[in-house]
């Protein structure tokens, strides 16, 4: 396909971006600490990390893991830890001595955790010590030899005031008793590490950085491959979309969504890194009113978030009085943003919602909008720089503008595979190297492109193609809704048809008032034949709902 999009591109963004500044991740964030080894890199529950600190830390951990338990060139270390200080310096650390990072999710069953830990072949593991008992649960299966345990309160303590109490509050988790044996404490890793020798290896674009195991809505989840010269490649798109926008060691960028998810791992830790940004870690996003107190102490510059979050923020109505004024942008990206949502968050902040588009397998940005873009536009925006798409029919053959098919991608940040699954890696790349994504888009003319849906959610009605995401698009914009989900169900007369799942705003709020509403904007094929109302929807630990587990409840589909 021609680059039909590189005119619709903002003055200053190339058409390529140089992907040889760095060796590797290690080497870019030496070269951030060299520029801002004074300037704070995190804050955490009052706690604050410069980059010096950042520095020694993380090598005082490498050198643990190099040196004091000796782990093999290349060898797999997970970490199982919410958005704490530990992990960046784990992390970081890990990266620099040479090491594939396994990031969990800390909300995993046992079930799920000694699947990744398998799969991963993953020979040591950091966790916070709130979910150990998982963990106990887990590592008899695993190849896990090393467990390290971090606490709240680890590195610095807690400022003047603050009580154990305070921090628990934060993760929503006590912690429960658990057994596991040979487990070294985090501080005592790094005491070790601090008397033991590092010695900083080759590191290359084609080694392994990350296996960024994916959701898994099809059975087990699959760990992609992402190398250093993945994360490097889209970080460096990331920066040279967004470099007209932010300034060099003066952004506060605000990470409320994981760190061990793709989105805010790239985005918010490495993308603002390169720039010396501080970035203000939320542990737990769920605590609406503590998360709005939390951006209330700082001067925020740079929000990213999925579109569940933003609503939540907007329907608290502390929110509004914050200031807004420092906020140069705010990134919405993880799961389709809402009109509504986008229209709410320009109207209180006083700033557009900028949609983006990404996938694991991509590091994870594809499709980033205009930062100079005023209203929202329905759009994930155009491919960044040194990216192609496709989108194909269900014969792989590349359909016209404006038609629907298969968005596929090709560039630096597509991951090298999955690990230890060639069948499947083969399965999700044309022959020409291009991923296919499962998701079904259109492009304009303009060459901005806009996602229909995912190829497997579609609904077929009386033959005619239904996309969830339309017909929530319309059902939002209903006053009496927070949050609602569409998928398909049998139906005797047209083979399948629409049921919504609707959290209400106003508890008044009928099904019949719903059906009245979608009929205004829909086709009647389109229009929900069901409503379910419930009192919260499924979601994934960054907040996207769930559709497969709504699915999972409703008999026949």
């Amino acid at each position: 396909m021609e680059k039909i999009w590189l005119k619709s591109y903002p003055a200053g963004i190339p058409a390529e971006v140089d992907l040889g500044e760095f060796a590797s991740l290690g080497a870019l964030f030496e070269q951030s600490v060299t520029r801002y080894r004074d300037r704070v890199a995190y804050i955490n529950m009052g706690v604050s990390l410069t980059y010096g600190q950042l520095d020694e830390l993380s090598r005082q951990f490498a050198a643990y893991l190099q040196s004091v338990i000796a782990l093999p060139r290349g060898a797999r270390v997970a970490i199982m830890m919410p958005n704490v200080l530990q992990y960046p310096v784990a992390m970081l650390g890990a990266l620099r001595a040479g090491y594939a990072v396994v990031n969990c999710n800390p909300l995993y069953t046992p079930r799920e955790l000694e699947h990744q830990l398998k799969d991963s072949g993953a020979e040591a593991i950091v966790i916070l010590e709130n979910f150990a008992h998982t963990l106990q649960h887990a590592i008899g299966a695993t190849a896990v030899k090393h467990v390290v345990m971090a606490r709240i309160g680890d590195l610095f303590g807690f400022p003047k005031g603050m009580v154990v109490n305070f921090a628990v509050k934060y993760i929503k988790h006590m912690v429960p008793a658990w057994r596991l044996p040979r487990v070294t404490g985090f501080n005592t890793a790094l005491a070790r590490g601090a008397a033991a020798s590092y010695a900083p290896p080759v590191i290359g674009h084609d080694d392994i950085a990350f296996l960024q195991y994916t959701g898994g809505t099809t059975g087990f989840s699959k760990g992609a491959m992402l190398t250093h010269g993945n994360i490097l490649a889209n970080l460096t798109q990331a920066h040279a979309w967004i470099r007209s926008a932010v300034r060099e060691g003066q952004e506060l960028i605000v990470t409320a969504l994981p760190l061990y998810h793709i989105f805010a791992l790239t985005a918010n830790c490495f993308t603002f890194l390169k720039i010396g940004a501080t970035n203000v870690l939320i542990t737990n996003p769920r605590d609406i009113p503590g998360f709005i107190a939390e951006l209330r102490k700082y001067p925020f510059t740079v929000l990213t978030g999925v579109n569940t979050l933003f609503n939540a923020l907007l329907n608290n109505e502390d929110f509004a009085r914050l200031d807004f004024s420092r906020l140069n942008v705010t990134l919405g990206g993880g799961m389709s943003v809402q009109k509504s949502v986008a229209e709410r968050w320009k109207r209180v902040t006083g700033k557009p919602l900028i949609e983006a588009y990404g996938l694991t397998e991509t590091s994870p940005a594809v499709t980033i909008n205009p930062l100079d873009i005023t209203d929202f536009n329905g759009s994930i925006g155009l491919p960044i720089s040194s990216t192609e798409v496709l989108i194909l029919d269900d014969n792989g053959k590349e359909v016209p503008l404006g038609k629907p098919g298969e968005l596929c991608v090709r560039g630096p940040q597509v991951m090298k595979g999955y690990f230890n699954r060639p069948d499947e890696t083969a399965n999700v790349f044309t022959a020409d190297g291009f991923l296919r994504t499962g998701d079904v888009a259109v492009m304009d003319e303009r060459g901005f492109v806009r996602i229909v849906d995912r190829k497997k959610d579609m609904i077929l009605v009386s033959g005619f193609n239904v996309y969830p995401n339309e017909v929530e698009d319309v059902v939002a914009l209903h006053p009496g809704v927070l949050e609602v989900a569409a998928l398909g169900v049998a139906d005797a007369r047209s083979g399948e048809a629409v049921k919504i799942f609707v959290v209400r705003k106003d508890p008044a709020l009928t099904a019949a008032d719903l059906i009245a509403h979608c009929r205004e904007s829909l086709t009647g094929y389109k229009v929900p034949h069901i409503v379910e109302f419930r009192d919260e929807l499924p979601k994934t630990n960054v907040g996207k709902i769930l559709r497969r587990a709504l699915r999972d409840d409703v008999p026949g589909v």
